[in-house]
């Protein structure tokens, strides 16, 4: 349901009341999302929900009053005594609203909960219990300043996505922590003073089973910064890893060759790197050299995102063009990086050097598809590597249809 647009008014609520007695309006309903609840709509909620349904997904308007949210948030364990899904978005930031989520949390059966989602701090009974549910996989938490975490034990755990503020003790509560197959962390920081939380986060998952199992690594702000990327080598298994923060104001990427040469060497299994948000017109980072040891090191890497120098590219091109896929005699017999789509942003590039940067990025990534810019210079350097697959498309299609002749 997206109830924004639809015509809910008290008097259908009070035919449908009448309709369905006590009983709900579906009593078979396993799952139950709902996007955009308006005020209006949120007392038909209890119609919908019964012991049956197990997953929920509520998506609530902005400037809703916090009363009106949690007296049917308080309610959902009561209604669904089984619940095994929890999803509440866009919770106003109030003490009523933590009350009532501590609330729901506490009442909720806790060997059926698996998934939990809730954009609201929690208090500490609420937190004792949620990071320590013996049968939760995903868990979706919100950690305000001055908030501490219980020794964690969730050993079925698989996703985390924490947001925070102004602080990082709350990682202390990981030390040592139960976990028994992590693959997805992901971080959302709101606080103008980030610190070093990559050293701190390698701290304490050292303590843990984490190096051995994160397959997916997510940290995002929307300040500046400038991350200490060597705390993440540990993390050999990485096939995912996405550092996110703004160049607005001042470019603060500080990626070099090393950098990426490091994370190379240490994650072969890469498939997704982004090292910072679209690449700005600041005329630094990585070189070709740098590229190079990514495409040789990291051979299932196909999503690329880091700041770059194209001018390195220009003077790397030699005269003699990319192998044609397909070409038994002529193509590199070393694995190719499987490279598709790369993000230069605002990355500067000459004017007349569109030629010599395609011819470039063929050689280093034979399978590029996708150049996703900002800058205008780039259109002609996406628009060759497309015209170059058509073209190679056109001569695959036509040496199969030679060797089939021949066969004949």
């Amino acid at each position: 349901m997206d109830t924004s647009e639809d015509p809910i008014t008290l008097d259908i609520l009070l035919a449908l009341q009448l309709r369905t007695a006590d009983d709900a309006l579906l009593p078979r309903l396993k799952t139950f999302e709902c996007e955009g609840a308006t005020e209006m709509f949120i007392p038909f909620i209890p119609l919908f929900l019964s012991p049956t349904t197990t997953d929920i997904e509520i998506g609530f308007t902005t400037s809703l009053p916090a009363l009106t949210v949690a007296s049917i948030v308080s309610k959902l364990p009561t209604l669904c005594p089984d619940l095994e899904s929890i999803g509440l978005e866009n919770l106003p930031r109030d003490s009523i609203i933590t009350e009532a989520v501590s609330k729901m949390v506490l009442d909720c059966n806790q060997d059926t909960l698996r998934q939990f989602f809730a954009e609201s701090p929690l208090t500490v009974e609420a937190r004792e219990v949620v990071y320590r549910l013996p049968e939760l996989t995903h868990l979706w938490s919100f950690i305000q300043e001055g908030t501490s975490l219980p020794p964690v034990a969730l050993p079925n755990l698989i996703m985390i996505d924490i947001e925070y503020g102004d602080h990082l003790d709350w990682l202390q509560g990981f030390r040592g922590a139960v976990l028994g197959g992590l693959e997805r962390a992901v971080f959302d920081c709101e606080s103008e003073r980030i610190g070093d939380f990559l050293g701190a986060f390698e701290s304490v998952a050292l303590t843990t089973s984490i190096p051995a199992t994160l397959s997916h690594f997510n940290f995002c702000t929307s300040r500046s910064w400038n991350p200490n990327y060597r705390s993440l080598l540990p993390f050999t298994q990485l096939k995912d890893l996405i550092i996110e923060f703004s160049c607005d104001g001042n470019c603060s990427s500080r990626v070099d060759d090393n950098i990426v040469t490091d994370l190379a060497q240490a994650m072969p299994k890469l498939e997704i790197l982004q090292l910072g948000g679209p690449p700005c017109k600041t005329p630094t980072g990585v070189t070709v050299k740098g590229l190079v040891t990514l495409a040789c090191g990291c051979p299932h890497l196909s999503r690329l995102c880091i700041h770059f120098e194209a001018t390195s590219l220009v003077e790397a091109a030699t005269d003699a063009g990319p192998s044609s896929e397909g070409d038994d005699e002529t193509v590199d017999q070393r694995e190719d990086c499987a490279l598709t789509d790369l993000e230069v942003g605002e990355i500067p590039i000459r004017g007349g050097s569109a030629f010599k940067v395609t011819l470039a990025l063929l050689q280093i990534f034979p399978h590029i598809l996708n150049v996703k810019y900002i800058y205008r210079g780039w259109r002609a350097v996406a628009e060759s590597i497309k015209d170059y697959r058509r073209v190679g498309a056109l001569v695959n299609r036509a040496r199969r249809g030679n060797r089939n002749c021949n066969h004949v």
